[in-house]
């Protein structure tokens, strides 16, 4: 069983930066591949990033590429999720995932998840 909590949600401007951390529980933590998704109001779930266990691969959605940065650092049982240039359209709760394995970008894919941290951007 792998227990996440996320922080570092908030308000930001359009076109500043938020850095958001997901915390693993366990100690088989570069065993799972981890994923960012995010949910705004009225819209399915989408994926935003996801990293191998490694931390060697990694994908992004077209809509955060080049703004976002997926990381980890497996000493400290930590992914994070650097946002900048935010825009209005990035307003969402942000989730964080875990899966045994590969990365995948299907969020049915992944077995673990946080309870969600609102990121607002206001223009």
């Amino acid at each position: 069983q792998v227990q996440l909590v996320e922080s570092g949600g908030g308000l930001v401007q359009a076109g500043g930066s938020l850095r958001l951390s997901c915390v693993a529980s366990g100690r088989t933590f570069s065993t799972y591949a981890m994923a960012w998704f995010r949910q705004a109001p009225g819209k399915q779930r989408e994926f935003v990033s996801s990293i191998s266990g490694s931390g060697v691969s990694t994908d992004y959605a077209d809509s955060v590429m080049g703004r976002f940065t997926i990381s980890r650092y497996n000493a400290k049982n930590t992914v994070y999720l650097q946002m900048n240039s935010l825009k209005p359209d990035d307003t969402a709760v942000y989730y964080c995932a875990a899966r045994m394995g590969s990365a995948r970008m299907g969020s049915a894919l992944y077995n673990y998840w946080g309870q969600g941290t609102q990121v607002t951007v206001s223009s």
